[in-house]
């Protein structure tokens, strides 16, 4: 009986979803240290000004659908944005309600320098990696991306 309850013991550790946010958490801090110390950004910001820089002006709520990340994040992270310079707020012409956001010249500059910065730090971490691991763990991650539930549920 003992050993049929260790069984069934569930083990954080070796919870899938747990490992792939432990990874990810790790990597992320790690990139981090060079927004932060470069431009003083939190991780939201660095997201916000990474959507706006890849796809062009939009909405903080098409931010928070693209990054998963939520809107009172999302909003704090503007306004902080907006007042470094980093971006300007505009009245949608479809919804009043709504303001585009967009990059100044300063935060399309810090987004050339950060993207070149990423495009370094994901090549050094696919080397360590190496070819193999890359290849299947890109592979893997892509899999469970397209096959996860989509449950759009709130925390």
């Amino acid at each position: 009986m003992a050993d049929q309850k260790r069984d069934v013991d569930f083990d954080l550790e070796q919870f899938l979803p747990y490992l792939l946010n432990q990874a990810a958490e790790a990597i992320s801090r790690s990139f981090q240290e060079i927004y932060r110390e470069l431009y003083g950004m939190t991780r939201t910001q660095w997201r916000v000004m990474a959507n706006l820089g890849k796809f062009g002006a939009m909405t903080a709520k098409d931010i928070c659908v693209i990054s998963h990340v939520e809107k009172t994040k999302v909003s704090r992270a503007v306004s902080a944005l907006e007042a470094d310079g980093f971006l300007v707020r505009t009245p949608s012409e479809e919804d009043r309600r709504a303001e585009i956001l967009s990059l100044t010249d300063k935060g399309r500059t810090a987004f050339a320098d950060l993207g070149q910065r990423a495009i370094t730090y994901d090549r050094d971490l696919r080397r360590k990696l190496g070819p193999g691991l890359t290849i299947q763990l890109d592979a893997l991650l892509k899999k469970l991306i397209a096959e996860a539930p989509s449950r759009h549920d709130d925390e």
